[in-house]
């Protein structure tokens, strides 16, 4: 069945190719890394709303993509497990979230392969699908153009902890220096070798929906918990305040991320450095193994 970012995928490569880019021209045009376009272009990644204009700017397409970006509900109808509904319809109409977010990433700055490999922990087949699905279809609305404020606290565990292998946390890295450049998102991290940081005993959330309500959301195995407490919101939000002022800058923090995707690249380029010649050594060792394809042939050493 052809799907949708299928769809948005073929006409990107239709203009790309008009206008005579490859995809590594058009990744630096816009910028992003190259494999991002590539994901597009196969269907496989669901593109941001800056990215189609970008992309429009740089094909001169007229508007074409993001226009037709709009009109594309690129998740259609998705099932939350029953008890993050809630929290689901929450994200739905929050004029700001503020996160502290400790070990993995947020789901709200999830790559769908970061997100796949994480829930391919618990479950399988189509139901990892499904849930990559369910939470990707919530961060379309922050990452609009005029998406509500999204800020977030990394403890650095989430950039070190390793989901997917290095490739996925080095796109993982990329995204996030990506998405912290939009004017509704800030991400700062909070780094292991600062001891004096109060950090929050767990992650959490600080929402703040339009009707004034305000509620403090955390987790734990396979339930949320919800509190709408006046006192606890003013609690943890002066506590959260006091973090993000002792954490480092959001440019201080790019910085140390831009650091840890390099780190991750290396790691990928030296494994397939190893990969390659342990593989050439391998067939090394069958050809010394190929037998002889005739009897051998013993020559006496003529006498002195």
């Amino acid at each position: 069945m052809t799907t949708n970012a299928v769809l948005f995928g073929e006409l990107l490569r239709h203009f790309r190719e008009g206008a005579l880019l490859t995809q590594e021209a058009l990744a630096q045009a816009i910028p992003c890394d190259r494999s991002l376009v590539a994901r597009v272009e196969m269907g496989t990644r669901v593109p941001q709303e800056p990215f189609a204009k970008k992309c429009d700017e740089v094909l001169r397409t007229g508007g074409a993509l993001g226009r037709l970006w709009g009109r594309v509900d690129w998740y259609g109808q998705v099932e939350h497990p029953d008890w993050f509904k809630q929290r689901a319809e929450m994200d739905a109409e929050a004029v700001s979230l503020r996160e502290y977010q400790e070990r993995v990433m947020p789901g709200m700055l999830q790559t769908p392969e970061y997100a796949h490999a994480l829930f391919s922990r618990v479950t399988s087949g189509n139901e990892v699908d499904e849930r990559v699905r369910a939470r990707l279809s919530r961060q379309q609305r922050f990452l609009a153009d005029d998406g509500p404020l999204y800020v977030v606290v990394l403890d650095e565990s989430c950039l070190r902890h390793v989901v997917g292998g290095p490739e996925v946390m080095r796109d993982q890295c990329a995204y996030l220096l990506s998405v912290a450049r939009r004017p509704n998102i800030r991400i700062q991290v909070a780094p292991a070798h600062f001891p004096e940081l109060l950090r929050p005993n767990v992650s959490m959330s600080l929402i703040e929906l339009p009707d004034g309500r305000r509620w403090v959301y955390s987790e734990s195995v396979d339930r949320g918990h919800f509190n709408d407490d006046p006192a606890a919101f003013a609690g943890h939000s002066r506590a959260y305040d006091v973090l993000r002022a002792d954490a480092l800058s959001a440019r201080e923090s790019a910085v140390l991320i831009g650091d840890a995707m390099e780190g991750y690249g290396r790691h990928g380029q030296a494994r397939t450095r190893r990969g390659d010649l342990d593989q050439e050594q391998l067939q090394r060792r069958e050809r010394r193994q190929l037998p002889r394809s005739g009897p051998r042939i013993h020559l006496r050493r003529p006498r002195p």
